[in-house]
């Protein structure tokens, strides 16, 4: 019986494990191999390896130190800001009140809208001459004439940051609303019983509770975040104040056709993201957590 049900098991992974291989591992194994070639991408049949100078290329290039230092920064403020403002949404969403459930749906809306559509959508009201944005400002009183917020280079990292909060708040959110539906009232209502304050009771009992859940919402945005591409290429495009690692290895690898450097830098932010990854998962001990 214990042999027949681990064949079964087997055969229901099988092509689980063929698909991952194939859109997953494969994929990697080749960026990995062209990393170490000094292929173009209008010819990649013809090529030599030359070990590791594409990684050596993209260390020594400011511009890559640069595209990192934005990435840390969006993901450092947006991470930091969503995770606030998802568990105090979460907390609100979670007592009973007419209408919880229309609100919990419309809540999703940013989050279920497709990133470049959202991005578009606050290109368009954060221009300088007919944006609903400047014109609500200068209306109240705080303008005198429109910002440039997506041309400005001191301002426009900051306005990705802000679009991507208002982005993805909701899906911090839903998970940490989740979190907190797994706490049992009980727990609650002998804290209130025994006149336990609601801020102790939110410090002693809700946090630490439903850290887990906080804990896998925040390594699952700071991967997203460390990989974003979209939005800031969107607003920014090429701009070297808000590139990311991401629009880096595009750039190298479909705007300068270098497939081998190009791939070096994928490589790299692989790496980075794993490496980050690791230290997230060792520090919130989610693996003790969710055990």
């Amino acid at each position: 019986m214990h042999n027949r049900e681990t064949r079964t098991a087997w055969l229901f992974l099988v092509p689980l494990l063929v698909a991952l291989a194939a859109v997953a591992v494969w994929p990697l194994a080749r960026n990995v191999y062209f990393s170490f070639t000094n292929a173009f991408l209008d010819n990649p049949s013809e090529y030599s390896f030359v070990g590791l100078e594409n990684f050596v290329t993209v260390v020594e290039d400011p511009v890559f130190w640069g595209a990192v230092k934005n990435t840390m920064i969006f993901t450092v403020l947006s991470v930091s800001f969503e995770t606030v403002l998802g568990f105090a949404i979460a907390l609100l969403l979670h007592r009973a009140f007419a209408g919880r459930g229309l609100v919990r749906a419309a809540i999703l809306v940013p989050w279920a809208m497709p990133m470049v559509v959202s991005a578009k959508i606050w290109e368009w009201m954060l221009n300088d001459q007919f944006g609903l944005i400047n014109k609500a400002f200068i209306w109240l009183g705080f303008l005198d004439k429109g910002i440039a917020w997506t041309a400005d280079s001191s301002l426009i990292l900051g306005t990705v940051i802000f679009i991507d909060i208002w982005v993805t708040t909701p899906f911090m959110v839903l998970l940490i609303l989740a979190g907190l539906q797994l706490i049992p009232e009980e727990i609650y209502e002998a804290a209130e019983v025994s006149g336990v304050p609601a801020w102790k009771r939110l410090w002693s009992i809700t946090l630490p509770l439903a850290a887990p859940a906080i804990g896998v919402a925040v390594l699952f945005r700071t991967l997203d975040a460390l990989r974003m591409f979209d939005l800031s290429y969107v607003i920014a495009a090429n701009n070297e104040k808000a590139m990311t690692m991401s629009i880096y290895a595009r750039d190298q690898l479909i705007g300068f056709q270098d497939l081998g450097v190009g791939s070096a830098a994928s490589t790299w932010v692989f790496l980075i993201v794993g490496l980050v990854a690791i230290l997230i998962v060792s520090l919130l001990r989610l693996d003790r957590n969710t055990a």
